[in-house]
């Protein structure tokens, strides 16, 4: 009876922590566009560009091999290899009989894809100047694509990674990394001068709480039995 109550209660305390993530990181991705339209922000993130080129503005500072680095680890957010990490996840997951999981993760990745494409055509916010930048761009810039999907995968893909292991140590190593990854993603967008600071911030901040509400949806369905829990589908 105790062990019901306390897990109730973990469970009520765990979504609501993922709502009230969601809300202070949507809540910082609107502050952060309301900024970014009322123009607040350009200084700022002129400045940054700058303090991040050398005599050459298209030449980023470091040794040549930093900026090969930079945009291999900036792959790690674009749409190609986020398309083929969820399509083999979800595959995987599929035949794991995780039927929810891989329709959490598609239903997540979709949505944050779509959304991201409507607030860019919404924003419709230029790039830094061309002299600026180290690599092909083709969309607008805000907010970072790069930065909200990558945050939307890596952190659903950690979510589920993390139910799989029962020790906390494992959970924080899992979470930890995801986290490293989408930080790097986003830093590298602005050290090729490809995106704004703001930008990637707004990314980040969409993508965490895009994670989040995904997660507190999923966990809400679970209670109400309209999709299975973990354990169910491992029958």
């Amino acid at each position: 009876m105790i062990s019901d109550i306390l897990h109730l209660a973990r469970q009520e305390i765990r979504l609501l922590s993922l709502f009230l993530i969601a809300a202070t990181a949507l809540t910082a991705f609107a502050h952060i566009a309301e900024e970014v339209q009322e123009g607040e922000t350009h200084a700022f993130d002129l400045m940054v560009l700058e303090s991040l080129r050398a005599d050459d503005p298209g030449d980023p500072v470091g040794p040549g091999w930093v900026e090969d680095m930079a945009r291999d680890v900036t792959s790690l957010g674009s749409t190609a290899l986020l398309t083929i990490v969820v399509l083999a996840t979800s595959l995987f997951l599929l035949l794991s009989r995780k039927r929810a999981s891989a329709a959490y993760l598609v239903a997540a990745v979709v949505s944050g894809t779509l959304l991201s494409t409507l607030l860019k055509d919404l924003f419709a916010r230029s790039r830094p100047d061309a002299v600026f930048q180290a690599a092909e761009v083709y969309t607008a810039s805000f907010p970072s694509g790069h930065a909200f999907l990558s945050a939307v995968t890596y952190l659903t893909l950690g979510t589920l990674l993390m139910r799989a292991q029962p020790r906390r140590r494992m959970k924080a190593y899992i979470l930890t990394l995801a986290i490293i990854i989408v930080v790097l993603v986003g830093l590298t967008r602005i050290y090729l001068g490809v995106h704004w600071t703001t930008d990637v911030l707004a990314g980040w901040s969409l993508g965490a709480g895009w994670a989040a509400l995904c997660w507190f949806i999923m966990l809400v369905l679970q209670r109400r039995h309209a999709v299975e829990t973990p354990e169910e589908g491992d029958v």
